[in-house]
This record gives structure tokens, C-alpha cells and sequence, in this order.
């Protein structure tokens, strides 16, 4: 079955449940992988799937920064229950110590010494974890620390 398929009978699901919460954030996934079919002008593989699902997660992020800041914890709340429902949809997160080992092997496979580095460890780093569940936040952290202890 096709993911979007999925992510429609999960739709109908979340209707006979009158969950309003799961139901706004799957017709907001479904919205945005039919919005990507129509860019492609094709169906989505799994792997540009999931890349869509990490998209809106990272996105429903940004938007909980900026509505904390502003002062607005009930729209934060709601943003977060959102990435719950789509974390759903995502493989499970990688073990830090497996991104700690690829940042290591990308310094020492790029030969980096300092914050110049940065792009072309990072390059490295995320393509080791290619196809997992990363943060690209969280790795451009660690290397940056990293490289500022080198």
C-alpha cells in the first residue's frame, strides 16, 4: 500500500475517533505529500515520503521557537501535538552514539581542523546518515563542537 494511502485511511480513522488533533495534522500531511506528487508530476517513493514527513517536522519546530518566544504556549502545545502525530510516520531517531561515530569519521575523512571545515564535514557526516531519522540541527551542533576542540 502506498503511503499516502496510509495516511488516508489513517484520515478516516482519526474522523470515527472525532480526534481533531490527528486528523488536522494527517490532512496536512496528506496535503503536503499530494502538493509534492503534482511538483514531481509522479508518485512519491518511500524515501521522498519521509523526507516530506521530516520537512513538516522541522517546520512544526521552527514555528514552536517562534510561538514560545512570542508568548503564545497554546499554539506551541498545538504544534507539538502535531509532530507527535507525525513522528508516527518517521523511522525511529538515531542513536546519538551512531551520529557521534559519523561526525568522527567525517573530520577524519575530510581532514578538518577548524570551523572552515564546517560544510564539507557536514556534507560528509550527512551523507553516513543517509536514509535514518537525524536532526540536521543536532549534527551541525556536534560538529561545530568537535571541530572547535580539534
Amino acid at each position: 500500500m502506498a503511503f499516502i494511502d496510509d495516511v488516508s485511511s489513517a484520515i478516516a480513522d482519526a474522523m470515527r475517533q472525532h480526534d481533531p488533533v490527528r486528523l488536522s495534522a494527517l490532512r496536512m500531511l496528506k496535503a503536503a505529500l499530494m502538493n509534492r506528487e503534482v511538483e514531481r508530476g509522479r508518485a512519491l517513493d518511500a524515501a521522498e515520503s519521509q523526507q516530506v514527513v521530516a520537512s513538516l517536522v522541522k517546520q512544526r519546530r521552527d514555528s514552536i521557537d517562534q510561538f514560545t518566544k512570542g508568548g503564545r504556549q497554546d499554539l506551541a502545545d498545538k504544534e507539538s501535538a502535531e509532530i507527535r502525530v507525525l513522528e508516527t510516520y518517521l523511522p525511529p531517531a538515531v542513536d546519538p552514539a551512531v551520529i557521534d561515530r559519523a561526525v568522527v569519521d567525517a573530520i577524519a575523512e575530510t581532514g578538518a581542523t577548524s570551523a572552515k571545515d564546517m560544510g564539507r564535514v557536514m556534507k560528509a557526516a550527512m551523507a553516513r546518515l543517509a536514509g535514518q531519522s537525524v536532526d540536521g540541527k543536532t549534527v551541525n551542533e556536534l560538529v561545530r563542537a568537535k571541530l572547535a576542540g580539534t
